[in-house]
């Protein structure tokens, strides 16, 4: 029986996989275009044969291997239902999907990418756990003398890993026009949406979720820890994706409103590069 605490955690373990294995197909054109133009029956037989695939991964490799088959179908039908959730958000607050739109075109928007991004929960919940049995000093070190220098260097090396991760995972992104265009026709809220978004991720991957190597690398001894943390992940996500888009061009010609609208786009990809970049790369 799962305690509601690793049901919480689990959900966002696959809100993290939904999102890290999609993320570029939610700011894909020819995406959106395809879920504007597809008979509803092409739609239908989409998503039912995601349905199925997710009903075979999670009876042969998913989180419960050795369940029943009832449960299988409870998980998969959840996973469905958050990769719909997730990919209304997101396309919602990059103004993919409005209330003016007609409810056939949204629909189909959020159909053909909520698929992707179900897989993503599905194979995020699965295998982007920590080992509870491992490193259980979240804490960080309690020893004496060299622990101040050895956070000292965990902090520089946590630095150049959310780094790495950010410009990994925007660098796939930034040189479409898709983010020039988002950037110039989103609205201020739905910008400040995106920013909270981000925030929220690199708090729920880093501290509440029981990511893949979050107990061995990742302080957490108080909420200002979570706070820090959080805020300097997101500041080096946003630095690589302005760094990137100007080397991409992406700047030339614009005004510095569309400067920040674009580098905050961007921003979500990069917070969850560099989130995932300081447990995954090392």
């Amino acid at each position: 029986m799962r305690t509601l605490r690793r049901s919480v955690q689990e959900y966002a373990r696959g809100v993290a996989g939904g999102l890290l294995f999609s993320l570029p197909l939610l700011y894909t054109m020819e995406v959106w275009w395809a879920g504007f133009t597809a008979h509803p029956l092409r739609l239908a037989v989409y998503v039912a044969a995601t349905f199925v695939l997710l009903l075979g991964y999670n009876q042969f490799a998913g989180l419960r291997r050795d369940t029943c088959f009832e449960e299988v179908v409870i998980d998969s039908v959840e996973e469905m239902g958050l990769g719909l959730l997730l990919a209304t958000l997101v396309l919602w607050l990059l103004g993919r999907v409005t209330m003016e739109m007609p409810a056939t075109e949204a629909v189909g928007k959020i159909v053909i990418e909520a698929m992707t991004v179900a897989i993503g929960v599905s194979v995020g919940t699965a295998q982007l756990g920590g080992d509870d049995d491992k490193d259980s000093g979240v804490g960080g070190d309690k020893g004496g003398g060299s622990s101040r220098t050895r956070d000292a260097h965990h902090f520089g090396a946590q630095l150049v890993l959310a780094l790495c991760g950010a410009v990994l995972f925007a660098a796939n992104v930034a040189p479409t026009e898709e983010i020039v265009m988002i950037a110039v026709e989103i609205s201020a809220w739905r910008l400040l949406g995106l920013s909270a978004l981000s925030l929220a991720l690199a708090a729920l991957i880093l501290y509440y979720s029981e990511f893949a190597g979050a107990q061995k690398y990742v302080r957490f001894d108080s909420h200002h820890d979570v706070a820090v943390g959080t805020v300097i992940t997101y500041a080096v996500a946003l630095a690589a994706s302005a760094t990137i888009l100007w080397f991409f061009g992406r700047f030339d010609g614009q005004a510095p409103v569309t400067w920040l609208a674009q580098t905050v786009v961007l921003g979500v990809a990069a917070t969850l590069g560099a989130s995932a970049g300081r447990l995954l790369l090392q």
